[in-house]
């Protein structure tokens, strides 16, 4: 248990690094906090119009998930559970930022490549195809977050399942807002200027 929640406090250290703001600083645009949905990820950080940032972003809050599993997994295969739950809580709740972080997409997307990459090109084909179909960064994700714990129950432990459905759970609180702007018409497509 001591170990786990080392490994809990090592994922959520690494997730919290809030790398739109970050780059979007470096490369001068400001606090990406300030524009479109005030969100810290990818997808509030194509809206400064810069696609290649927004790419970096979407990398580095992936990578930072799946690194917390892959480093935790050195020291005991379910450290990674830990870590990679620990991760994806830092980037929607980050210290720096008096936890007040991203939507978690992206670093769920990361946690699930370290954890079982197969059930991540699932979910990588769901949001294409719903990103393509109806482009909402939003629903796309939400239809992603839907099938993986489905996937994973089917042909995963049923602690990776159980960890997914609760991480699933949370976006879709984290979306909130976006449901309510889906269901009223009023919701911000992808590449959409904040």
């Amino acid at each position: 248990m001591t170990f786990g929640i080392a490994a809990l406090i090592f994922g959520y250290l690494l997730g919290s690094i809030p790398f739109g703001l970050l780059m979007t600083r470096a490369a001068g645009l400001g606090d990406v906090r300030k524009i479109g949905s005030g969100n810290i990820g990818a997808t509030n950080v194509l809206r400064t119009g810069n696609k290649k940032l927004a790419a970096i972003t979407l990398v580095l809050d992936a990578l930072k998930g799946t690194a917390a599993v892959v480093l935790a997994r050195l020291y005991g295969p379910e450290l990674g559970l830990w870590a990679g739950f620990g991760a994806f809580l830092g980037h929607l709740f980050p210290v720096w930022l008096g936890f007040k972080g991203g939507k978690g997409v992206a670093t769920y997307l990361g946690v699930l490549i370290g954890l079982m990459w197969q059930v991540a090109l699932i979910f990588a084909v769901v949001w294409l195809l719903v990103a393509l179909v109806f482009r909402y960064s939003s629903l796309a994700a939400l239809a992603a977050a839907i099938i993986v714990p489905v996937a994973l129950w089917v042909q995963a432990p049923i602690q990776l399942a159980g960890l997914f459905a609760t991480m699933s759970l949370i976006l879709f609180i984290k979306h909130r807002a976006n449901i309510a702007r889906l269901l009223a018409g009023a919701e911000s497509r992808i590449g959409a200027k904040g």
